[in-house]
């Protein structure tokens, strides 16, 4: 290297690690896809008083809801790659790209994975009308007039409709897919037996379970959830080794500079293994996610990679 490259490597790394420092001098937007009250929602409020405190500038949660939950995501690809706007997510963002082809934002391309957040089970429901109270009773409906049952989902691509298709798949059962513009609008359908069952995170799904509005037939992890004690994973129920979590991460535009992802990935790290925020994880039934952003960042489109298989397999058509 000559001593002229040298020089500007010094100076722009100097930059770098100056920015990295200073980094942030005004306040943080966290954007969320699915509405007040969601997981990502809930995970986003928790966090970001912490991350103020942290960083000493307000960190504001904004609900940006609809275009089935890919609304938010095309807001922050736009916004500027300084940062200052972020992206709380589900597993949706990585499903997306393999399926959705018609997006004005690449899933993938125009996001940079900075931090893993959490994991853990949906849960399977069917509407009480319906009568259905286990899972083999669904699969016996759904086989004793295949292709008439519907199933729900918050949108077409994301984590709920690939956990639906990946079900319906291991369970030989064929049903037409009914998507939401939002996760509210999935559960009130399901609610009202317009569909007779559907994938949901816990956290949308547990105010009717408590009501008596929908039943719980099965988490999708491999683990019970705490949140539900009394209700089988769907491995119990007969499904042998299936297991689909929903897992939580934060995003930014793409040409965010590397000194402030990295310092934002850290940053948020510390603030997940704060002991509140473990006791908070415990109450809500998630479990920490350990990645690095490299990590994180390798994960996010071999997650991709594999609602592909199931896409192809369920003869999905993007």
């Amino acid at each position: 290297m000559s001593t002229r490259m040298a020089l500007k490597f010094v100076f722009w790394l100097s930059v770098a690690l100056q920015l990295s420092q200073d980094y942030p001098t005004k306040p943080v937007r966290i954007i969320e896809p699915f509405g007040a009250g969601g997981g990502p929602d809930l995970l986003a409020r928790a966090i970001s008083p912490k991350l103020s405190e942290l960083w000493g500038q307000p960190v504001t949660v904004e609900n940006y809801p609809g275009a089935g939950s890919t609304a938010a995501p095309a807001l922050v690809a736009k916004s500027p790659a300084n940062g200052y706007t972020l992206l709380i997510n589900t597993s949706a963002q990585a499903y997306s790209d393999a399926f959705l082809k018609n997006l004005p934002y690449d899933p993938l391309k125009d996001f940079i994975p900075v931090a893993a957040l959490t994991s853990q089970p949906y849960v399977l429901v069917a509407s009480k009308s319906t009568g259905i109270t286990t899972i083999g009773e669904l699969v016996a409906a759904a086989k004793a007039k295949p292709g008439k049952l519907k199933f729900g989902s918050a949108g077409l691509g994301t984590g709920t409709h690939l956990g639906a298709e990946k079900f319906n798949l291991e369970t030989g059962i064929k049903a037409v897919h009914v998507p939401g513009d939002t996760m509210p609008q999935a559960i009130a359908d399901t609610v009202a037996g317009r569909t007779t069952y559907l994938i949901a995170p816990i956290s949308y799904a547990l105010g009717d379970l408590r009501a008596g509005n929908l039943r719980a037939l099965g988490v999708t992890t491999k683990s019970r959830s705490h949140l539900l004690p009394e209700v089988p994973t769907i491995a119990e129920a007969g499904i042998a080794g299936f297991n689909f979590p929903i897992w939580y991460g934060v995003w930014v535009p793409a040409g965010t500079p590397a000194a402030v992802v990295d310092k934002l990935a850290k940053d948020i790290a510390r603030v997940m293994a704060a002991p509140e925020l473990r006791a908070w994880l415990e109450e809500h039934g998630a479990d920490r996610m350990t990645m690095t952003q490299p990590e994180f960042a390798r994960f996010v489109p071999k997650e991709s990679e594999s609602a592909e298989r199931i896409i192809k397999a369920a003869g999905m058509k993007p």
